[in-house]
């Protein structure tokens, strides 16, 4: 029997409008009962107003607390799915896992802690990409900067990072140093500074790990470390190495892969095992993630989707709401 009333719960929905009405847009076509209910440590932020339900939740860092108010918003609504959307709570979420889903009986769309550590740490990122045979930009170490063997401009951003907060491109010795200290010594990652094309792939896999969707976007313009301006396009060369890259790595749902194509070939910048600002793009495009979770939830099998729309341009803008004398949001 094909189940018809599907509760899903956004984590940490800050700005993420766009996904909130994807879901809901999704539920809607395949004409499911039940409800998006977005959560956030604020009470301000924009996408909790677009949900049908909106929960409060404290912070990330507090691990205990964050994961038993889950655990209380899943049993409170009957939550069969928890989509995490930011870097912070993966590595959490992951290993606390099975405790999420044996208390609620919902489903964490999470890889696996080895896929999430990979993901989450630069350098873990950069060793596994070149054990797996896949370009990257090369490591610049400590010995080569002290040893003045670095070459400018490089790049440097943190560790665990994301939005390219404290992601520098760096002309001089004197800006390294200064920016090494800004992020801590230890907490960074150097490496050659890359120029050419700029992508951002989305990705799905179903709960087993096979290939549903593979859509690159090139970045047009970003704002804040995020897409603010992007093109689809139908490129087989990255379709096909990042294909080999999702086998190698096996993780699930939705996944968020940077890469640039250079004179050297197609050079990979990061991976987020998460849902991506821009992912509404490719959703709109024909790829559409929010869809395939609530098949998958119905019970049905997913097979390999190529049929996406080429060479659609996407323009993102901000816009507001009103909360009312009582907090509550008007004229949407």
């Amino acid at each position: 029997m094909v189940r018809n009333d599907i509760n899903i719960l956004i984590l940490s929905a800050g700005r993420r409008v766009e996904l909130v009405n994807c879901f809901k847009a999704a539920r809607d076509r395949l004409k499911i009962e039940g409800v998006i209910i977005a959560a956030d440590a604020s009470t301000l932020a924009p996408a909790l107003y677009f949900a049908d339900q909106r929960e409060t939740v404290p912070y990330i860092s507090q691990n205990d607390s964050y994961v038993n108010s889950i655990i209380r918003i899943c049993n409170k609504y009957g939550v069969d799915l928890i989509v995490p959307t930011i870097d912070t709570e993966l590595i959490l979420l992951a290993e606390r896992k099975e405790e999420i889903e044996s208390g609620t009986g919902a489903r964490v769309l999470i890889s696996s802690p080895d896929v999430i550590a990979v993901c989450r740490d630069k350098t873990n990122t950069q060793r596994w990409l070149e054990e797996h045979d896949f370009l990257v930009p090369r490591m610049i170490s400590d010995e080569d900067i002290e040893g003045g063997r670095a070459i400018y401009p490089l790049f440097i951003k943190p560790l665990d990072g994301s939005s390219s907060i404290n992601a520098y491109r760096v002309e001089s010795r004197d800006e390294l140093d200064t920016y090494r200290n800004l992020i801590g010594r230890g907490r960074y990652i150097v490496q050659e500074f890359m120029e050419g094309t700029e992508y951002t792939v989305d990705c799905f896999l179903d709960m087993e790990g096979n290939i549903i969707t593979i859509v690159p976007r090139i970045r047009i313009a970003t704002r804040s470390g995020e897409i603010a301006k992007g093109r689809i396009v139908r490129d087989e060369g990255i379709i096909r190495d990042v294909e080999r890259l999702l086998t190698e790595l096996h993780p699930i749902g939705h996944i968020t892969i940077q890469c640039m194509r250079t004179d050297r070939g197609i050079e990979y910048i990061e991976i987020n095992p998460r849902f991506g600002g821009g992912a509404p793009m490719s959703i709109a495009a024909g790829a559409d993630s929010c869809e395939n979770l609530y098949r998958i939830l119905r019970g049905e099998r997913l097979v390999r989707n190529e049929k996406f729309r080429d060479n659609i341009t996407f323009l993102r803008f901000d816009a507001s709401i009103m909360l009312n004398e009582e907090n509550e949001p008007e004229g949407l």
